[in-house]
This record gives structure tokens, sequence and C-alpha cells, in this order.
């Protein structure tokens, strides 16, 4: 008798199917609409099951849903797409997709595989860069998911149930599942939490070395935070952002790497990459002076703080700290700059005093080193004054501090 994992996922598949049918497109369109008219979800779910069914107008509306959330990233693709909201959240940014499969297939087209293909981006992003591709996942919605997404966006790929471990492990003069090109993303999440130590990763950090061992042509996807001691050598490490967050950290396999450490930053679409072919260690520290610069996380997470200071002429503000202080602004895309107006103890009868003083009612906290909570920092300080400040609670010289901002 199939499980309940098993039953509840023949049932996702069975909807999709039933989505893509002539009706299911038509039940999409009109929740498409009924979203775009903010039309409540009692009122809509009631009117696509009256229209089209309980079967078909309750789905219907659930991906019209997924839909919306991806349309910012997917853009007008999203509307030929199916997601679920696991898939989706797995998804990733098709750009930084298209980004991985433009370096994969840098010497030419070539079969590539996509292990582990969730709802198909990584797959879609080879094909469109000219690769033939295979898809690998056990999950059948996955499967479904991918071959429905490539077929709507008018592209061809081979989507196939297949285990990733037993594929890695037969891998073998430079190609996997016949392929010499690869793309991983393990599974991170499991019961809705994250999932830190990689051996307990779905496929484990053996498989993801495997890979990188054998196939060179391969990229992993792996967490933002996993500890650089697990970067296997010769292998590049690569951090990106997004708008000042993380949203990706891949591992490039032997024949792709090009340096030790990247850190990319994207910043009003255009991208910036920061290299080091050795760890530049600590910068040096020194008091605050004129100004403060806040790494972007990706500059922080590859460890390349020194590289921009030493690019900065700047200096950090304390050595367990990544604030970095100069006298003067700069031009940078690895950091966010502020002008530095008052350097003081930390305390907040004191600062609450000084914005007063100044007409300062409403601030911006940022916090490194400390274990205030910015949002509650934020209400003590609100005043009644116009003004606007940024407050910047660490620590300087390993001592509590303030760094008063402009805003």
């Amino acid at each position: 008798m199939p499980s309940e994992v098993e039953q509840s996922a023949d049932e996702t598949v069975r909807q999709l199917r039933a989505l893509a049918t002539p009706e299911g497109t038509a039940a999409l369109t009109r929740a498409g609409r009924l979203l775009a008219e903010r039309t409540d979800v009692v009122t809509a779910l009631s009117r696509l099951r009256a229209e089209f069914g309980a079967e078909v107008g309750g789905p219907a509306w659930g991906v019209a849903r997924q839909r919306e959330k991806a349309r910012p990233a997917f853009g007008a693709d999203a509307d030929r797409m199916l997601f679920t909201g696991d898939t989706l959240e797995q998804a990733g940014r098709p750009e930084l997709a298209a980004r991985r499969a433009a370096r994969l297939l840098a010497d030419g087209p070539a079969d590539a595989v996509d292990l582990g293909c969730a709802g198909g981006t990584d797959t879609i992003a080879l094909a469109r860069a000219g690769a033939a591709v295979l898809a690998v996942d056990r999950d059948p919605v996955a499967r479904e998911l991918t071959a429905h997404n490539v077929a709507a966006l008018g592209l061809t790929a081979q989507v196939v149930d297949g285990d990733v471990v037993d594929l890695v492990a037969a891998a073998s003069e430079g190609r996997v599942a016949g392929c010499p090109v690869a793309v991983l993303d393990p599974a991170r999440r499991a019961g809705g939490r994250r999932i830190l130590d990689p051996d307990g990763w779905s496929p484990p950090w053996a498989t993801v070395t495997t890979l990188l061992d054998r196939v060179p042509r391969s990229v992993v996807k792996v967490a933002p935070g996993l500890d650089h001691d697990r970067v296997p050598a010769g292998v590049e490490a690569e951090w990106v952002s997004v708008g000042g967050s993380i949203v990706e950290a891949l591992l490039w396999g032997r024949g792709l790497s090009a340096t030790w450490r990247r850190a990319t930053v994207v910043r009003a679409g255009v991208v910036h990459e920061l290299t080091a072919d050795a760890d530049p260690g600590r910068a040096p520290v020194a008091a605050p002076r004129g100004w403060l610069h806040e790494p972007d996380p990706a500059v922080i997470r590859s460890g390349l703080v020194a590289t921009v200071a030493a690019q900065l002429g700047a200096t950090l503000v304390d050595g367990q700290i990544a604030y970095l202080t100069s006298d003067g602004p700069v031009e940078s895309p690895w950091v966010s700059s502020y002008r530095i107006t008052d350097v003081l103890p930390f305390s907040v009868k004191r600062l609450k005093g000084l914005l007063r003083e100044r007409g300062v009612g409403r601030v911006v906290v940022k916090k490194r080193g400390s274990a205030v909570e910015p949002e509650a920092l934020v209400k003590q300080l609100r005043g009644k004054g116009e003004g606007r400040a940024v407050v910047v609670v660490t620590r300087v010289a390993d001592v509590p501090t303030v760094l008063l901002c402009e805003g």
C-alpha cells in the first residue's frame, strides 16, 4: 500500500496534469484574473469551483498564487509555468541559473545533467544555453513540473527517475549519467527546517565531493553558511548576493575553477565580481574615522573583507567585526557607506538624548557583534524630530560602541 507521502505526490501529479489540459489552462487564466482583481479567497474559490469543478478550480487557485509570487523573478515565463510552494522556494533565480549555465557551457554546447531538477530552473537555463539536458529526480512531482515547464517554454529535455547518489557513485572519465557537464543542488531542508549539517543533505556531502572529484565541469549549489574548511582543495567557492542579500553559494569543479574565492554582487542588474587566489588574511585594525563602510554579505562570506579594505585604503573598526572605516567616502560595489557623526559607548539613555538634541525622530539600526535587537531599539529611539540617522551598534576594540551616522 502506498505511503501517505506517495499518495500525496500522486495526487499532486494528477492535479498538475489536469492543469496542463485546455480546461486547466482556462482555469489558471481565470484564477490569475481573480488574483489581479484582488478577489478574496473564499469568493475566488467558489467561482472557480463553480466554473471548472473542485478537481480543477482549487488547484488552479493554488498555482495562480505561486505564479504571482514567481513573476518578479521569472517574468513572463511564470505565466506559462507550473509551481508548487516547495518547488518555488527551492527554484532559485532564473538569471543566476543562466549565469551558471553560461559558465558550464563556455567551451561550447554539451550534454548536461541536472541532478535533482526540482521545478526545472537549471534544466531550462541549460537548454536555453544550447545543452542537450538530462533532468533527474526521484520525486515524481519534480519530474512532472520540470517536464511541463520545459515544454511550456518551447524547450526540450529528457526527464527521468533516478537516484543521484547512485549516478554520482558510478561517475567516471569526467562524466556522470553519460554527461560531461553537471549541476547538483542538494535538498537542504526537511520538514520545513533547514539542515545545517552537510552530511544530512540529500544527497549528502559525500556525494557532493565525489561529483567534484570525478566531473571537472560541474557546479554544486551549497548553503551560504558552509564552513570554508569543507571546501575541497582546488575547488572555487563563490558566494552570490542580490540587492544586498546572499542568495546562493556555489562550488565549481576543478575544470571550471579559476580562483580560490569569488564574491559576486548583483546591484541594479549589474554583476560585479571580486576574486582572490589565496586567503588575504585579516585587514588592519584602527579606530573609527570619518566614514563607515559595511561590506556586502557576499564579500564577508567569501572571506574577502581584507581584499576590499586594501582596495579602499580602509581598516577594520574591530578585529572580529566586518565593519570598515576610512577618512573619506568611496565609490565601490563592495560596500555601503555612511558618514560618521559621533562615536560613543553604548547607552540607550545617552543615545536617546543625543538624537533628541539633533532633532532625529527616525532611525535605522544596524548591528554586528552585539546582542541588541534592532527592531526593539528602533522603537526605543523613535522620537518627534523630523531628522533621520543610522545607528550602528557594534564593538570597537572589543568595547560595545555606537557609531551614529547620517541617515
